[in-house]
Formats: structure tokens, sequence, C-alpha cells
């Protein structure tokens, strides 16, 4: 799961729709704004009338109660110190914070109580956002579940790669270059480099029946594969060739391909579909390239820990704080039939991901779980919002 994309953004070409979203091109709003030298990405609150109401996220506590022990699991580890302190957060604050908390939900403590326990042993931050005032855009990702094959075959053509041997990668992971020959790094190719070329010809992980679906699951970051009919494996991310994320909804709609009022993931499938001579001409628009490595149990984030359907969130984790207690406010997607229709949403998070396009302070990709549903409720996903983080008292 690590680096996935938000489906929200991949479908960028959905701001062109009229509504709501008109307001995202009259003012030219940078979501991804970086932070001006030296600024922080939180600020304490402390008015007390600013703060939300979190009642609202006082729900299906024992999903809850997984996702915050996961990001106990992480804090316990001796690599995650390199991160802390965060302002005057240090490791064993941020530990304290989300024992303390779990105590609470384990106590069966009813919604109408939580915003007086939560004023009383929790400083809040907010996310200072794009503008400096808070607004904060929220965008939905998932993991696909496709067919395929560990083996070559005329229906199981198109394959997902492990990473090639001579990828460099920095202490954070991320993608520094290739390793040539006599030793020099130089930037790894670019998608349509790397398949025209060949060069990763051996190193076939997987392989899917489709061209599209490849690139799904490159955008999402990983992947479940059904092979020999029922098994399931999970393909999770390893690295990619360091180049930056670019959407193609938007060469689609404005080349006419796909209309912008009926732009959506199952619209870009039938698409594909119908023309699959134009799959490798528009995702090559996207010169990033994702590597996938097998991967036991379920879908993992950043932090190398299970992420949770609607617990977990991605942030950049150079500006926000790994494996924090969040909670967002925002509006999301509607159950079944009423998908289009937008609801307030509050919900207690944590900041266990990391995406391949989430940049800065004002953006926020929310984890929506696993198969088609959860793929159409991410691709449906583009709501300003708030974020915060909660942090125990000293």
């Amino acid at each position: 799961m690590k680096q996935a994309v938000p489906l929200g953004l991949w479908l960028s070409g959905l701001l062109l729709l009229a509504g709501c979203r008109t307001k995202i091109i009259e003012t030219h709003i940078e979501y991804d704004r970086p932070l001006p030298p030296g600024q922080l990405a939180l600020r304490k609150i402390t008015d007390p009338y600013r703060l939300p109401d979190f009642a609202p996220g006082w729900r299906d506590l024992d999903s809850l109660q997984g996702a915050i022990r996961n990001s106990l699991n992480y804090l316990g580890k001796p690599s995650s110190a390199q991160y802390f302190p965060y302002a005057d957060i240090n490791r064993e604050r941020a530990v304290k914070t989300l024992e303390t908390f779990l105590t609470l939900v384990e106590s069966g403590g009813r919604s109408e109580e939580v915003n007086g326990l939560i004023r009383t042993y929790f400083d809040v931050y907010e996310s200072v956002g794009c503008d400096d005032r808070g607004t904060v855009l929220f965008t939905g990702y998932y993991t696909p579940i496709f067919d395929g094959s560990l083996k070559a075959s005329r229906r199981f053509r198109y394959p997902l790669y492990r990473a090639p041997e001579d990828l460099v990668k920095g202490p954070d992971g991320q993608t520094l270059g290739r390793r040539e020959p006599d030793g020099r790094i130089t930037p790894y190719p670019t998608r349509t480099v790397i398949e025209d070329s060949g060069l990763l010809r051996g190193r076939e992980l997987v392989w899917l029946d489709d061209p599209f679906k490849v690139y799904i699951a490159h955008v999402q970051g990983s992947a479940k594969i059904r092979v020999s009919g029922r098994k399931l494996i999970t393909v999770g991310y390893a690295a990619n060739n360091g180049h930056e994320y670019q959407s193609i909804a938007k060469a689609l709609i404005d080349e006419g391909r796909i209309a912008s009022d009926k732009m959506s993931l199952a619209a870009m499938i039938d698409y594909f579909r119908q023309h699959p001579g134009d799959t490798d001409k528009y995702v090559r628009k996207n010169p990033r390239y994702v590597f996938f490595q097998i991967s036991s149990g379920p879908p993992r984030g950043s932090l190398n820990e299970p992420v949770t359907p609607l617990r977990t969130i991605a942030t950049d984790k150079s500006v926000f704080p790994r494996g924090g207690l969040a909670f967002i406010s925002t509006t999301a997607p509607g159950e079944g039939s009423r998908a289009a229709v937008k609801q307030p949403f509050g919900n207690f998070l944590l900041d266990q991901d990391t995406g391949g396009a989430i940049r800065a302070a004002g953006r926020c990709d929310i984890y929506m779980g696993e198969g088609d549903r959860a793929g159409r409720v991410a691709g449906q996903t583009y709501q300003e919002g708030r974020l915060y983080y909660l942090v125990l008292k000293p």
C-alpha cells in the first residue's frame, strides 16, 4: 500500500465538473502548496470553541482499537525513534497518547462523553492546511482485487514487476536513481522507456489479463490477485522509479474520450476495454512506474503496519507525525445507491501511510478498503475538510 495515489486525485479530471468543485477552478487552490520554511504543519488549538464535535467518530470501536494497536506496534520499534520529536511531541508522549486513548475506547464510554474527555486529557492540534486557515483536501484510495496468474499465458500477458537490482533507494525508501556499471547514479528510466526497452524482463512477479488493471495496481500501490481461480495473494509496493505521478483523467476529458460528467474509474475501465489500443497512449502520460513484492497478510502502509478501512490515512510524512491519532471533519460519499450524495463525516483515524501524490499540509488520503465497492467510494471522495491530531497533555 505504500506510496499509493489517491483515486480521487487520480480522477482529477472531475475538477472540471460544475457545482461545488467549480470553486476549485475559479480560485486555483494549491492543495499541495509547500509550507513556508520553518513552519510546522500543525497548530495547537487554544480556543475551546474552535474544537470540532468528536462524537460522530465514536462508532465501530473494534476497528478503532485495532488501528490504534497497529500504531503502537510501529512506535514500539526502535526505528521509529528517528522521526521524533515532532515539535514538543516526543516518542514517549506519542505512545502515551495512544495508550490513554485506547483505554478510553475500551472503557465503553458513551459518545456524549467523548468531547468532555478529550478536552480534559488531550491537546488538539489542527493542520494549517493549504492556505494557513486549515483547508485540507480529502481523497480516497483502496486495494483492488483482480484475477491473475503466477505464469504467463494467452490470457494473462501483462506483468507486475519486482524491483530491479540496479535501483538505488535512500534510507527512508525514496528512490535515488539507477546505479550504472561504473558506479554512477543516474535517474531511473520513465514508464515509456521501461516498457519499450524490456529492461525488466525476467523480473515478472505476477501476470494480469488487462493492461489497465496493471495501471490501477500501480496507482493504488498494491492489489490482491486471485490466482488459480480462488487463492488470493497480496502484491505490495516495493519501490518506484522516482518520477512524479501525473494523472491521465484530465487528458481523457480534454481529448473528448470521456465526458467530464461521466468520468469515473468504471468509465475509464469501460473506455479502455472498448479501445484497448489507446491504453498505452494514455497510461504513458504518467512517467511514474511502481515495482511490487509478494506480501503476507493484509495490505500494509508505509509504516509496515496493516491499513484499516476508514481508520487509516495517508499523509506527507515529512510534515506530519507518524502513527499519530487524528480526527477528520469533512463530507464523504453515502452508502449504496446514495454513494453520489455527500454526507457529513467525522472519524478518528491513524496516520499510517504515505501517498505518492500526497504533498504538504493541505492533503490527506483515506483508506477505503478492498474490492470494487471500496474503489467506487474512493473514486467519489474529493472533498475539503479539517484535519486534527490529538496529543496527551503533558
